[in-house]
């Protein structure tokens, strides 16, 4: 499977220890291919065990969470956190609350946040946690014991200096402040101990923009570099409406793309003159599911059932914004073949490796999501700057760090991936410019 036979023996013992955890793996996979580059010309990675040590999470905290709904009825959900890898500053990484969540997932989603973390140039380890609670179809207040309880087991494993968690699918500003009022009711102090917090109590103005925002910068450096182009006149299509694929959407039409189709668990909606992204926006504030309640509004616009059909839709750019593994390699092909040029990942690993190798090998201009959503994160370490410094700076002050940032994090993945490789495959640099950062500072710090 790879060059470096160390990495084969590793990739081997890895899949017998996690042969339940296919998220898991994937991302270990993809990790390793990337590394095959060099780990055999730097005989201290395997000396230092450097990449045994990288792939497994320094602590997992599995708790029980109970919690009483409106009925009386008592619930029983279980919580996690992964504190992956601490070895360039505190852990850092979101709360998810989805059924679907359990630790293959958290452990892959902490195991990219590493790397992304490290892109960003700030000091922020990688974690990530969660909890298999569906906050859907449930009220405030059941959603606001749930978070108190939750709360009364986690803040015992985190801290301002320690880990510092943030919202991620189910986890928004309204389960933030239910939580970060427990928090602060439980140790007695205001500290900045979570991030994507309200405005009113110690949040960052650009925070819900951010993942979508920082998702179209990274682009907008890639189409300048590699096609002295923009998003002028560009058709964008966009899975998810959620914060992520909202925001890319009107930043999207914003830099002058036209955003033709949105996508959500119910279908999606296509209009060749472009979505009326005021009424997207608008129902999606009432519920993440819009694309049906959409034709009510247009009905010259197009709906279709199944949300995967929309990789077919023709466009210029696709931005998958929404969860793991959206964009098999059907979707990909399909991609392709109907002309798009430029794919984006906006979510967490949504596209699959098999969909991933087929659009390089294609020569599609692709920008893997540990490099290109990294803006959710970059936001919330300028959050972390404010609440230290006790004072917040304008959205004009952080989106401009931000965009630098973005900028940034593509000419780190741009430089590896010409030092090492193809200079278009950034999936290569930006995992090797990651690794980098977190290697030496594993090497400085000693066997830990």
């Amino acid at each position: 499977m790879f060059n470096s036979e160390y990495l084969n023996e590793l990739f081997e013992r890895t899949k017998e220890r996690n042969n339940s955890q296919p998220e898991y793996l994937q991302a270990v996979e993809e990790f390793f291919e990337a590394m095959d580059f060099i780990v055999c010309n730097d005989p201290d990675i395997e000396k230092y065990a450097i990449m045994e040590r990288i792939i497994e999470p320094e602590r997992i905290i599995k708790f029980r969470v109970t919690w009483v709904d409106d009925k009386g009825v008592i619930n029983v959900n279980r919580g996690y956190r992964v504190q992956f890898n601490s070895a360039i500053g505190p852990y850092k990484g979101g709360l998810r609350f989805h059924p679907s969540v359990n630790e293959s997932i958290l452990k892959f989603l902490g195991f990219e946040q590493t790397f992304k973390n490290a892109l960003t140039g700030l000091p922020l380890g990688g974690g990530k946690g969660g909890s298999d609670f569906d906050p859907r179809g449930k009220s405030d207040d059941e959603i606001m014991r749930f978070c108190q309880n939750f709360m009364l087991e986690l803040y015992r494993h985190i801290g301002a200096d320690t880990d510092v968690p943030a919202g991620d699918i189910g986890v928004g500003f309204r389960e933030i402040g239910f939580m970060y009022g427990m928090y602060r009711k439980i140790v007695n102090e205001n500290t900045g101990v979570l991030t994507g917090k309200g405005l009113t109590y110690g949040g960052s103005l650009v925070r819900k923009e951010a993942t979508g925002y920082g998702l179209c910068y990274f682009v907008s450096e890639m189409l300048r570099v590699y096609r002295n182009d923009n998003f002028e006149d560009k058709k964008v299509i966009i899975s998810g409406c959620g914060k992520v694929g909202m925001h890319a959407a009107l930043k999207a039409q914003e830099l002058g793309g036209k955003v033709i189709a949105m996508s959500d668990i119910n279908g999606y909606v296509h209009d060749e003159n472009g979505l009326d992204l005021n009424i997207v926006k608008m129902l999606t504030e009432k519920a993440p599911e819009f694309t049906q309640k959409y034709l009510e509004y247009r009905p010259s616009a197009v709906y279709e059932s199944n949300p995967t059909k929309m990789w077919g839709v023709p466009c210029d750019i696709a931005l998958p914004c929404a969860t793991q593994n959206e964009l098999p390699i059907e979707g990909a092909k399909s991609l392709v073949e109907n002309g798009c040029f430029l794919v984006a990942e906006g979510a967490n690993m949504p596209t699959t490796i098999e969909a991933t190798k087929y659009l390089q090998h294609a020569d599609i201009l692709f920008a893997p999501g540990k490099a290109a959503n990294a803006g959710g994160v970059a936001v919330s370490g300028l959050e972390m700057s404010q609440n230290a410094q006790h004072y917040p700076w304008t959205y004009a002050e952080v989106d401009q760090k931000l965009e630098v940032i973005m900028s940034d994090i593509f000419k780190k993945a741009y430089t590896e991936a010409r030092k090492y490789t193809d200079h278009r495959n950034l999936v290569v640099g930006a995992n090797i410019a990651g690794f980098m950062r977190v290697y030496r500072a594993m090497l400085d710090q000693g066997i830990l």
